[in-house]
């Protein structure tokens, strides 16, 4: 079963936001990506639609923007 992929850059918005997604997907269902740690996986965000985070790529490959925490130009640095 493929997962849910939620990017997030570490800002408070993005903690926050990880928080909640957390308490209504069960975590096994998702996989979290810290950008600012990670950002090899800037691209894949891209490719997938992310514009800013925090986001939630579903499944079907819907893209959720949940809030604004920062760009993705942002993150890049």
């Amino acid at each position: 079963m493929a997962k849910s992929i939620f990017y997030h850059a570490g800002c408070p918005v993005c903690v926050s936001a990880e928080h909640d997604i957390l308490s209504l997907i069960n975590p096994a269902n998702v996989e979290v990506i810290h950008l600012g740690e990670d950002k090899n996986k800037i691209a894949a965000a891209e490719a997938a639609g992310v514009k800013s985070v925090p986001a939630l790529v579903l499944e079907n490959g819907n893209v959720l923007h949940i809030n604004f925490g920062a760009s993705i130009e942002d993150v890049k640095g």
